[in-house]
């Protein structure tokens, strides 16, 4: 699948995903668009969820600074030690009495050469024949860790936007991997629609199920599928008494919630204007972007 354009994109042997009912592509990266890790898990959690099938990867040599991004030693059933490479893998999902399956790309945001990663990305879409493709994200907002997580949904698409109720992107400024994926993919005729879930500022390092859940719940509706969230649910409801129990040790934390709460509490919680200033403001604001 054109090897030439892609020479680090990998097929697994045996594998020919080329029956896809016009299949949707998540792409989730870690690092800093994975607040409390919440889109790699989400994007991990469908992946699983459906059991879905190694078929590809971009191999990390070209694209990874590796003094930043470390490979890790791991050991194997055997006792024998491995090196796991931080590389972009890519698994594909059919989904009963759906109307699309699902492709799962998950891997970490490369440090080096951008274009050329965000062209394997895109030979892979073409030779899947992605109808769409979703970018999920998580920042770290001042939002409490008390009330529904936001997700906001964007797009240059006005078509997909009316169709999905998502805002039209009007953002100009710096961008991670995720937008110039998005930007590349749209130029070559490709749907793209990002999704942003929000993370409390004050528990930056730990995993967030709750904005997981959310997010899954949010691809949920584009696949138009009914996924079952119950652990999701239950880790959930742990984190927010988790957090609350630790919250409530500290008065000057236990009075910051409380304001956010009542600043939270007087805005419309379907109103993602806010999120948005917040998207773009973090993407403004990154260092070495």
């Amino acid at each position: 699948m054109a090897p030439d354009r892609a020479p680090h994109l990998s097929w697994h042997a045996g594998v020919a995903p080329n029956d896809l009912r016009s299949p949707i592509l998540l792409a989730a990266f870690e690092g800093w668009n994975d607040a409390g890790e919440a889109s790699s898990s989400a994007a991990r959690y469908l992946r699983d969820h459906y059991e879905a099938e190694h078929v590809a990867t971009i191999e990390a040599e070209e694209f990874f600074d590796f003094t930043v991004a470390r490979p890790n030693v791991s050991l194997d059933v055997d006792d024998v030690r491995r090196i796991v490479w931080p590389s972009t893998s890519l698994h594909v999902a059919r989904i009963p009495d759906a109307s699309h399956d699902l492709v799962c790309a998950i891997g970490y945001e490369p440090q080096l050469r951008w274009r050329t990663f965000v062209d394997h990305m895109a030979v892979a879409a073409e030779a899947l024949d992605a109808s769409l493709v979703c970018t999920v994200g998580a920042l770290l907002t001042d939002v409490p860790h008390t009330r529904p997580t936001q997700v906001y949904g964007g797009t240059d698409d006005r078509a997909l936007a009316a169709r999905l109720d998502l805002s039209p992107s009007t953002y100009e400024g710096p961008t991670g991997i995720v937008g110039v994926l998005a930007a590349e993919l749209r130029d070559r005729g490709l749907s793209v629609a990002s999704f942003w879930a929000s993370v409390p500022t004050y528990v930056p390092n730990v995993p967030s199920p709750k904005a997981t859940l959310a997010l899954v719940e949010r691809l949920a509706r584009v696949l138009e599928v009914d996924v079952p969230r119950t652990d999701l649910q239950i880790g959930s409801d742990d984190y927010e008494q988790k957090v609350s129990t630790l919250v409530a040790e500290d008065e000057d934390t236990s009075d910051y919630v409380r304001q956010l709460e009542a600043d939270f509490d007087e805005e419309a919680s379907d109103d993602p204007n806010r999120l948005v200033a917040e998207v773009e403001d973090f993407l403004r604001n990154q260092p070495g972007t």
